[in-house]
């Protein structure tokens, strides 16, 4: 079956089987690989990609479910050498470890700033769910997802530690 899609900006035309999984398809055909095959069961969000600017999960759609769309991948966030500011916000906050799950992090996170651009720590911890990371804890990953909201805001304010910390753990 033939797919047309963007992949990162760049127009894709290519034979897949029916039953291709995205994931798959960015990986194998397209060669990228921030996008990675964490659990196969869409558990763990390690495989998440932007569809048309909304966060999914790769291992859930089709190839032939994205023909004719945009998709986005870790790779395709950053403007040249300028990292996106999730990016820079997630070097900046030390918000990986491992970095497997990193990939999926970001684009978890740009999906939600991109919904909620000024979200508060709870909001942040909501929607990170279903995206895990085994390394972290999740403190300086939800650090870096509000520092990136006040870049992308234009402040650079450091948080108020009289605000109160970062629980250790998402969604608790």
């Amino acid at each position: 079956m033939r797919v047309e899609l963007s992949v990162n900006g760049q127009p894709r035309s290519d034979e897949v089987e029916p039953r291709l999984l995205l994931v798959h398809y960015l990986r194998e055909v397209c060669g990228l690989r921030a996008a990675n095959v964490g659990c196969d069961t869409t558990s763990c969000g390690a495989c998440t990609v932007l569809l048309n600017g909304t966060s999914v999960k790769s291992c859930t759609v089709l190839t032939v479910q994205a023909s004719g769309q945009e998709v986005t991948t870790a790779e395709g966030l950053a403007a040249g050498e300028a990292l996106h500011p999730v990016q820079a916000a997630f070097r900046q906050e030390h918000g990986l470890q491992c970095g497997f799950c990193t990939p999926g992090m970001v684009m978890a996170a740009v999906g939600l700033l991109a919904e909620n651009p000024d979200p508060t720590e709870a909001e942040v911890r909501e929607g990170l769910e279903g995206n895990f990371c085994r390394c972290t804890g999740y403190h300086n990953i939800v650090r870096a997802v509000l520092a990136a909201a006040r870049a992308t805001a234009g402040s650079a304010a450091e948080p108020d530690p009289a605000a109160g910390g970062v629980p250790e753990e998402v969604g608790a």
